[in-house]
């Protein structure tokens, strides 16, 4: 078939886009956006806190004993390591 020039390709990104830039406009859009953030309580966030510190606790541990018995396979099968 071919192209069709009464109705040229459109090579442009941002043709039939609006350009306006209106900073007034954006802070509105912002403080409308930030007002619909819901925020967690103290207490949601001490209980989030407490899980992820605690996680951080178990994951330690489990990398110390994973660590250790690394370097005691390590230790039994070529007398290095420790």
């Amino acid at each position: 078939m071919g192209s069709r020039p009464s109705t040229p390709a459109n090579r442009s990104f941002w043709a039939g886009t609006q350009h306006d830039i209106n900073p007034a406009k954006f802070l509105r859009d912002v403080r409308i956006e930030a007002s619909k953030t819901t925020w967690p309580s103290r207490r949601e966030t001490l209980v989030t806190t407490g899980v992820v510190l605690a996680m951080v606790a178990l994951t330690i541990v489990f990398f110390l004993v994973v660590d250790q018995v690394i370097g005691l396979g390590m230790r039994f099968l070529f007398g290095v390591g420790g």
